[in-house]
């Protein structure tokens, strides 16, 4: 796909957007068009502030050990889930995946801490192999009630998703809850929720990227090694980290961003394809490379398992911040 084409795609991202009033997350897509100077501004609207549970809807087929990757990612969130790997390219331990999501702190005092709640399997794909925005909205309304609840469905590498590949990678957004009394925190009758697409089939030089050499663009030599051996599911934890930030510090549309509030430049997607200091288009930065495996990661989370995480705009610095620094 020639590289001239690029900003078409963002402009059907920002119309996908649009019509959703979502967060959409197209990282490489992002990374190679230049942005202006990152600098996140405070609507004043709700944010999503407390103890809440991320529920996770499974929609196709994974196995028990892609589960693990993404339910992993989630417990390692929170401080008891951090953890500490040796065998890195420099012998030191990598800062844990919980140090990473303490910076939405910074956006709010009170910024919701994660935890992993229920999941649910949806193998008999009960709403068909190919799924619309409205699709994915009644997807996650299954996973109430909301109160305190961030809903999260992942779908499996043979799903469709309208957009997915083409403009996006996964999307956050908000939808009625059944009753007020579901609502989240002040969420006024609405809840926060995610979907997430795993890349491994239909675009992991697109939504997996840096663990596959994209279609066009600026090349790296060979792509990273993922931590988890598993692109797919490697590449859908950088989208959910992304999603997860953005619907914490602008769940409503109204929190932080930049840009238009239809297609907002968010927490993590206002610093994408940044992945470790001296990060250039089609280079993700410094990275820690496991000396047995060649896996490339930049945190750790429980039980010593590793990801590589997105770098996030910082409120305190107004840069863009890696785990790594």
């Amino acid at each position: 796909m020639p590289h001239s084409l690029v900003p078409f795609l963002l402009l059907l991202a920002a119309a996908a957007a649009a019509a959703t009033g979502a967060g959409a997350a197209t990282p490489r897509q992002l990374f190679l068009v230049s942005q202006p100077p990152v600098t996140l501004t405070n609507h004043h609207g709700q944010l999503l502030t407390g103890n809440y549970s991320v529920n996770l809807l499974w929609y196709g087929r994974f196995t028990p050990a892609q589960r693990a990757v993404v339910a992993d990612f989630i417990l390692s969130l929170s401080p008891s889930g951090s953890g500490t790997a040796s065998g890195s390219a420099s012998g030191s331990a990598a800062p844990s995946v919980a140090a990473w999501w303490a910076t939405t702190a910074r956006y709010h005092p009170g910024a919701a801490r994660l935890s992993l709640g229920r999941q649910v399997l949806d193998t008999s794909l009960s709403l068909g192999r190919r799924l619309s925005e409205s699709s994915l909205a009644s997807l996650a309304s299954r996973l109430g009630p909301h109160r305190s609840t961030v809903a999260v469905v992942v779908t499996a590498p043979d799903v469709l998703v309208d957009g997915f590949c083409l403009s996006r990678c996964g999307l956050h957004a908000s939808a009625s809850t059944p009753s007020p009394a579901s609502s989240g925190h002040g969420g006024r009758g609405r809840f926060a929720y995610a979907w997430v697409g795993n890349p491994a089939e239909q675009c992991p030089g697109e939504c997996a990227w840096p663990f596959h050499q994209p279609p066009y663009g600026p090349q790296q030599p060979a792509p990273l090694v993922s931590p988890n051996a598993d692109v797919g599911m490697d590449g859908a934890v950088i989208t959910l980290a992304t999603l997860l930030a953005g619907a914490v510090t602008n769940p409503y549309g109204g929190g932080f961003f930049q840009g238009p509030a239809e297609a907002p430049l968010e927490a993590v997607s206002a610093c994408a394809g940044v992945f470790g200091a001296g990060a250039y288009p089609g280079y993700p930065g410094q990275m820690r490379v496991d000396a047995a495996t060649g896996a490339s990661y930049n945190a750790v989370g429980v039980a010593g398992r590793r990801f590589l995480l997105p770098a996030m705009w910082d409120p305190a610095t107004a840069q863009c911040s890696t785990p790594l620094v």
